[in-house]
């Protein structure tokens, strides 16, 4: 039986340190590791030969991770993590809103992080793998999300989501009208059994803010006030402006 190679990992941090840290954790855990130190080195490792991953710091010297992130995922999906020594919400909004697939907030562990790096690929795996029977499109409220296709509309005008926020859209509308808890949703979305809730806070905000009509008054995705949130397929409760 052949061998799945392993896993190309691409570590992107301008402190060496750091760097050395992180290629040292994953190399031990089995994956292929490269480095760069900035944007441009970045670039040109992910074009000579496509990672599998690319763990990205955010404040790097002249071109920062966010630049890099969108230039990366211009050229196709590739699953990002991204580094930031903030732990400002506005920070994580940016990176999520050019397609990183988690964020992790220095200091942080090594092996925590080697675990997220394990998750989102074998998320990101799952998501490429070949269905044996391509599953029927998910429909309510004007949303149709084509599962096999990776395309969502609503009232026939596509929507660009990124990875994560099509997974946990398809999450909700396959459990409508169910309180889905925040620790579930991370679990069940994400792939986690621990990390910081606010993620998913994150995500559903950034999600509302592209299937909702008014993101300040939520009617589709609503807040359930001490357990997560609820997929209202009628669309027709309200769940409040918070997170």
């Amino acid at each position: 039986m052949q061998q799945t190679p392993p896993a190309r990992v691409l570590v992107v941090d301008d402190d060496p340190t750091v760097a050395e840290v992180v290629a040292g954790y994953l190399d031990r855990a089995g994956f292929t590791v490269e480095r760069a130190a900035d944007g441009p080195a970045a670039l040109e490792r992910a074009a000579a030969a496509r990672p599998d991953l690319v763990v990205l710091d955010l404040m790097l010297p002249g071109m920062d991770g966010l630049e890099v992130c969108r230039r990366l995922r211009a050229g196709g999906p590739v699953p990002v993590i991204m580094l930031t020594a903030r732990g400002d919400e506005d920070d994580r909004i940016l990176g999520l809103e050019v397609g990183a697939d988690d964020y992790v907030t220095k200091p942080f562990s090594p092996r925590e992080l080697v675990l997220r790096v394990a998750s989102v690929l074998r998320r990101a795996r799952t998501r490429t793998a070949a269905p044996g029977a391509a599953a029927p499109p998910l429909r309510a409220a004007g949303i149709t999300l084509d599962v096999a296709a990776r395309r969502v509309t609503k009232d026939g005008a596509e929507l660009a989501l990124t990875l994560r926020e099509f997974d946990l859209l398809a999450f909700l509308l396959r459990h409508p009208g169910r309180a889905c808890g925040r620790e579930e949703l991370m679990r069940e979305v994400w792939g986690w059994e621990f990390g910081d809730l606010s993620t998913v806070t994150v995500h559903v905000r950034r999600l509302r803010g592209k299937v909702e009509d008014d993101p300040a008054r939520p009617r589709l995705i609503q807040t359930v006030w001490g357990v997560g949130y609820r997929f209202e397929a009628g669309g027709d409760g309200a769940g409040g402006p918070d997170a």
